[in-house]
């Protein structure tokens, strides 16, 4: 069954047409299905999985990251709403949305431009964070 967001903030549509918001860890926000979150803290009250992802830095456990990853693309493409949280919202948080659209079909020379334009034009804030991107093709 699919979910709609009550409210649209952070909310991009991937190359596939599902939905999943990105936003800064512990801002108010309408429920989700499932998060990814990048950054240590508290928990919200819908099921989620954590990411190991220091700030302005790539995953530490790359298998680990895009299983959860995948793990989030395919709730979203089941019509789950599925978010991605960091402590910023822009950086690890863009580095991931990037992440889904490519795996979700998008080129990964396109995904610091796709991301930039759809979620903030500063999300992928580091060159490695680009690197580790171009590598998921």
């Amino acid at each position: 069954m699919t979910q709609t967001w009550t409210d649209q903030t952070g909310v991009v549509v991937l190359p596939g047409g599902s939905s999943v918001r990105g936003r800064r860890a512990g801002d108010p926000a309408s429920l989700a299905d499932f998060a990814l979150l990048l950054v240590p803290g508290p928990v919200p009250d819908w099921p989620h999985r954590r990411i190991r992802w220091p700030d302005f830095w790539v995953p530490t456990d790359r298998a680990d990251a895009l299983d959860a990853l995948r793990e989030g693309l395919r709730r979203a493409v089941a019509g789950e709403r599925v978010e991605v949280c960091c402590r910023g919202g822009i950086g690890r948080t863009g580095t991931a949305l990037a992440a889904l659209a490519v795996l979700d079909g998008l080129p990964s020379r396109q995904a610091v431009d796709w991301v930039r334009t759809h979620y903030h034009p500063k999300a992928v804030e580091t060159p490695w964070q680009r690197r580790w991107l171009r590598r998921l093709d």
